[in-house]
């Protein structure tokens, strides 16, 4: 777990791993405190030392901040330690009796006691502007309330809510979003402009203020229409989830921080959130995302319909050298399908390269090998890497596979391994037989070694080389070629 506090002030703080994970579930929540009463949040833990030290800060984002300067780290001034104190002691919400003057504003300070388990763990001040429109805006008295009801909940070790969605899915709503409050019926008893707006669009054209939200909203939703199951739940303030209403198109997000005062229900406090363009948006890219693997499906029915045609000309072909030639185009297409059919059954332009390779070496030492026993390894791993250099390195591989076991094993019996050491987006990979070895002058000569050295050039820029390998233990000899290939970085 990240500590809370900058290196300059870790050694000084000794909490439990109970209760550091506990102030990293507010601050993980308390941006809403902040938001709902435009005030700046700042998170003191006391020291082995008894001082009071800035362990995180939240400005607000519905308005001016009080803190234009960095805080975190920072000791708390020694006039104000006494509050801290007492707020730490007495395990209740203090308040400044006057606002501080900071020389461009007046700042209203609230102590709150932050507990769990019943004990106080760490203090939080709340500054709030006071004398001036903060933000250019009236703050609604309604959300100040709000923010004093869950201030009032971490006083009393309920807040935050163990489970509660913060982050559930993109679109997740915040106080600037909308607000409604809910009394412990369901009823709402507040709703922000925005709020009001939001189910205005979804089809609830009549004022909510004063009706049950669960009822009103399941009136509008029409029949046989599949619903989240956590609906009724959230919209009556029962659960800190988060849940997702869909009528005609319009795709409300809500959220549900249920409200408690000294252990009883008080209601609940929920942000809403229009997500309809978010929603068109992740649809057009599953749609877009279907296409792709479509068109990489269709890619690779068309290349086995060309590598079954090659199959059926070859088997025409009066003589040797032509039928020799359409089999080796037929596996190259036969390559490059297996590559398109990994690409269809995935979102991304990626493959897992060791899913295809495997299949590509079966297949070139199978057709390679017209006599003699082979045996085919692969050590290593090459990782995720992308659709066209995906294309080239099976193509590259297949064509040096299948000329160890044609050229280098000869019809006789052997062992082709290939091992791949991947670096970020270094690609390292041996190709190694045991067969007659290299002979001077052999290699670069064929077609296949040529397209090789075009394709690990040109589309992984990268280097081959063939090198003899002679095993004077074991009396044989072999060859190594290395490919060394530059690759996209591995996820």
């Amino acid at each position: 777990m990240p500590n809370l506090l900058s290196p300059s002030t870790r050694g000084a703080i000794d909490l439990p791993g109970a209760d550091l994970d506990w102030l990293h579930q507010l601050i993980a929540d308390w941006q809403v405190i902040a938001d709902l009463s435009v005030s700046d949040l700042v998170l003191w833990i006391r020291t082995s030392t008894g001082r009071f030290v800035a362990a995180a800060h939240s400005r607000p984002a519905t308005g001016a901040t009080v803190h234009l300067e960095e805080v975190i780290g920072r000791r708390m001034p020694a006039a104000r330690e006494a509050m801290a104190l007492e707020a730490l002691t007495s395990v209740q919400v203090v308040v400044a009796a006057d606002p501080e003057w900071t020389g461009t504003t007046a700042v209203r300070e609230e102590y709150v006691p932050v507990v769990r388990d019943s004990e106080p763990i760490a203090i939080i001040t709340r500054e709030t502007s006071v004398g001036v429109m903060r933000g250019g805006r009236i703050v609604h008295q309604p959300q100040e309330d709000l923010a004093d009801a869950l201030c009032l909940m971490i006083s009393q070790g309920a807040f935050p809510i163990r489970g509660a969605a913060t982050a559930v899915r993109h679109g997740t709503p915040r106080v600037g979003d909308g607000v409604v409050r809910l009394d412990d019926d369901g009823v709402v008893v507040y709703t922000s402009p925005n709020a009001r707006s939001c189910f205005h669009r979804l089809g609830l054209v009549d004022e909510i203020d004063g009706q049950v939200l669960a009822e009103a909203v399941t009136r509008i939703i029409p029949e046989r229409t599949p619903v989240d199951e956590t609906l009724a739940v959230v919209l009556m303030g029962r659960q800190a989830w988060l849940t997702e209403i869909e009528v005609g198109g319009i795709f409300l997000s809500v959220r549900s921080i249920p409200l408690r005062r000294d252990g009883h229900r008080a209601g609940a406090l929920l942000l809403v959130r229009d997500v309809s363009e978010i929603r068109r948006r992740e649809q057009v890219l599953l749609n877009k995302d279907a296409t792709i693997r479509e068109i990489h499906h269709r890619v690779k029915n068309n290349l086995q319909t060309v590598s079954a045609l090659l199959r059926l000309q070859g088997r025409r072909a009066t003589n040797d050298e032509t039928r020799e030639a359409l089999a080796e185009a037929e596996r190259r297409v036969a390559t490059i399908a297996t590559v398109h059919a990994a690409l269809s059954q995935n979102v991304d332009e990626t493959v897992d390269f060791d899913e295809v390779f495997a299949s590509v070496l079966r297949g070139a030492a199978a057709v390679a090998s017209a006599g003699g026993r082979v045996t085919t390894r692969l050590e290593g791993a090459f990782g995720v890497v992308e659709a066209d250099a995906a294309q080239a390195l099976a193509t590259v591989l297949a064509e040096l596979v299948t000329n160890a076991v044609e050229h280098g094993l000869q019809d006789h019996d052997g062992t082709v391994v290939v091992t791949a050491q991947r670096d970020d987006d270094e690609l390292t990979v041996h190709v190694i037989d045991d067969g007659v070895g290299l002979e001077p002058g052999a290699a670069m000569t064929g077609l296949g070694t040529r397209i090789v050295s075009t394709l690990v050039h040109g589309e992984l820029r990268g280097t081959i080389d063939w090198r003899p390998v002679s095993d004077p233990v074991r009396e044989a000899r072999g060859t190594d070629v290395v490919v060394r290939a530059r690759l996209a970085p591995s996820a």
